[in-house]
């Protein structure tokens, strides 16, 4: 695992930028996906262990913050292992009885009903099979001897659940509930008509599949699994301040938001000018939409230059101006003497920008801030991207229309949204990897495009994260910490599909992070299947990483007690995520290539649900990779049991070799 203390050395940092050759970068590193196969059925797998939580911000009380991080909570019931269990359904009599179906369950799950059903399958038609419905799940096996079909969809994944037919349907399976999925498919059911046998798996799926709705705990707050790591435990503010060298004499971690008074958007903790008072604090919060005052994200490691994020400033219709905040972007300017302007970069197109003087917001105008320089990104707001991914949807699922594939792309604008994106995270990176300029980052309210700006331009200029562990602390600290509205851009546990603030940002964010490891094969640790399991338990709510919208709703949810983190999940398996060409390097800065030549829609994800289309399998290369890795690490553990047995039988220990490299000294693996 990669230390968490990069190096510090002040020699030249190295530069690669994407589409160029720059050390060894052998092409897709990408790992595949089965396109039958779901990142959430890994529920089966027996991973065990006691847990414990690192509550270093307890939830109900403000007392010191430094001392909460020693707290922890009591671990869970120690569940038993997932694997050849069937759903226990509770009876009338109160006692569980084991189904002789195999169905794969959670430690926490228990099954509500199964149905006798007809999937109508979009690429091989009617397929008769039994559904089981859990509080978790929607599990279908097929009931036909030529059809070894499963499909195992997490409730949190359903959007919407509609009524197909009435009781005067008269066509063949016209009769039955559409399902529309959030990630990229839809389900659709037929059944009899008699027995009401719709209305109650409707009403059963409408329950568990929105449990906010019905007075009912998220998934999350059931889930009894055990893992022998404790994902809560992965990022720790102070720690990775501190891996920046913070505080320093130009900045200060201030706890003026302990008790999140002063913004309940905003983290407890946060990393201020040294010079900026906690009343300063206050003054320029009340000028900032959501109190979402300036803070520092991260701080370059040789020329001091920050990367800052805020929201935007409440000029409105009639200009107003605040000298507190004008001040306060100067003190953040002069923490680096050797900057003579700050760089602000607001992700909207400048019209929009202006259409939020109306409503009280605006940006800062060049008469008001005398020392800062402002850059419009044209990123478009979030009802955008949500109709660019419906398009989408519409053209990959259920059929891929080949002959106009090119067009049918092009007209739903999602890549030229992503390059948009990943310029703007290639400015900011720029301008502060050449010391030129620190730089300010804000949209409107600085918790979706600002998210995806920092966390990009962070992950270009830190290698550390590109590691596993890594990009978890980027997600956590940048998305989970810092506000993204996870609960509103998902709405997870919702039956308002039709919710204007639903928006794929964090998706968005992901593609992105594939992009970038598409043009650099070797530079992140992690595979595509771990950026794939994140989207997946995104919407799942297995996990309780990506629940509500902030941290002061966590604290008060008691999240960290009460839910499994999904990092415990990646972190004990690690290696099921590993990309096996990652070479870490320190101080490699990535510039990837944002043109439409170079982008390309992620197959393995949108598409994987169709069987028609061939999934992106591994190349030889790393195919061929894999296998040596593996048949090293045989031969070494045969070598090892050789030299046991062999030591067994000598009588004179010195002359024993004690290891298997004093065995056969000349032997040199390569790979």
């Amino acid at each position: 695992m990669q230390s968490r203390q990069p190096a510090r050395g002040g020699g030249q940092r190295a530069v690669a930028r994407g589409g160029q050759a720059v050390g060894r970068t052998p092409e897709g590193a990408e790992q595949a996906r089965e396109p039958s196969s779901l990142a959430t059925a890994v529920a089966p797998e027996p991973e065990v262990g006691a847990r414990s939580r690192l509550a270093w911000l307890g939830a109900g009380h403000c007392g010191d913050p430094v001392s909460r991080m020693a707290s922890a909570s009591t671990s869970k019931y120690n569940s038993h292992s997932l694997e050849n269990e069937s759903i226990k359904r509770p009876s009338r009599d109160g006692v569980n009885r084991d189904l002789p179906e195999a169905v794969p369950r959670l430690p926490g799950e228990t099954l509500i009903t199964d149905k006798e059903v007809i999937y109508i399958c979009p690429f091989n038609g009617p397929i008769k099979g039994r559904v089981y419905i859990t509080n978790y799940r929607l599990y279908l096996r097929s009931l036909e001897t030529d059809s070894a079909l499963i499909l195992d969809v997490p409730l949190g994944v359903i959007s919407r659940i509609e009524k197909m037919g009435g009781a005067t349907s008269r066509g063949e399976n016209s009769y039955g509930l559409d399902i529309t999925c959030k990630d990229m498919r839809n389900l659709r059911f037929a059944l009899k008509q008699e027995g009401h046998s719709r209305r109650d798996m409707f009403e059963i799926l409408t329950r568990y599949a929105f449990p906010l709705a019905h007075s009912l705990p998220l998934f999350a707050f059931l889930n009894e699994e055990k893992f022998n790591v404790d994902g809560w435990t992965v990022y720790n503010p102070v720690e990775e301040y501190r891996r920046q060298g913070l505080p320093n004499h130009h900045w200060r971690i201030t706890f003026i938001n302990k008790c999140y008074e002063l913004c309940d958007t905003y983290p407890a903790l946060l990393v201020v000018p040294y010079r900026a008072s906690d009343d300063d604090l206050r003054r320029v919060a009340t000028f900032r939409s959501r109190n979402r005052i300036p803070v520092l994200s991260w701080i370059h490691p040789e020329n001091k230059t920050v990367i800052v994020r805020c929201s935007q400033p409440l000029v409105g219709m009639s200009g107003k101006r605040n000298k507190d905040d004008e001040k306060y972007l100067d003190v953040i300017r002069e923490t680096n003497k050797q900057i003579s302007k700050l760089t602000i970069y607001d992700a909207r197109p400048s019209v929009n920008a202006v259409a939020n003087k109306a409503t009280g917001g605006g940006y800062e105008s060049d008469d008001a801030y005398h020392n800062a320089e402002l850059f419009f990104l044209d990123i478009h707001n979030i009802h955008v991207m949500r109709e660019s991914l419906k398009k989408v949807k519409d053209i990959v699922y259920p059929n891929v229309e080949e002959s106009h594939w090119l067009s049918s792309l092009e007209s739903t604008h999602w890549l030229e949204h992503i390059k948009l994106v990943l310029t703007g995270a290639i400015q900011v990176a720029d301008k502060v990897s050449s010391g030129k300029s620190s730089v300010l980052v804000h949209c409107s309210d600085g918790w979706d495009r600002t998210a995806q700006l920092t966390s990009l331009a962070m992950l270009m200029l830190d290698s550390f994260y590109r590691s596993i562990e890594g990009f978890e602390i980027l997600v956590q600290k940048e998305w989970i910490s810092f506000g993204h509205k996870f609960a509103s851009r998902i709405g997870h546990g919702d039956k308002n599909h039709t919710d204007a603030d639903r928006s794929p940002i964090f998706l968005q964010f992901i593609d992105c992070v594939w992009q970038m490891s598409k043009q650099f094969p070797t530079a992140f640790e992690f595979n595509e299947q771990f950026l794939i399991i994140i989207l997946d338990h995104l919407y799942s709510c297995r996990f309780g990483t990506f629940l509500f919208n902030c941290e002061s709703a966590r604290e008060r949810q008691k999240v960290t007690e009460r839910t499994v983190s999904l990092w415990s999940l990646i972190n004990s398996n690690k290696e099921k995520f590993k990309n096996p060409f990652y070479t870490k390097e320190i101080n490699r800065v990535l510039y990837p290539v944002a043109s439409m030549r170079h982008l390309e829609l992620w197959v393995n994800y949108y598409i994987r649900w169709n069987p028609r289309i061939k999934q992106q399998q591994p190349n030889p290369v790393e195919q061929r990779y894999m296998e040596l890795l593996a048949l090293r690490d045989e031969y070494i553990k045969r070598l090892e049991e050789l030299q046991l047995a062999n030591s067994a039988k000598l009588s004179d220990p010195p002359t024993s070799p004690s290891s298997p490299s004093q065995m056969m000294p000349h032997v040199q693996t390569h790979f």
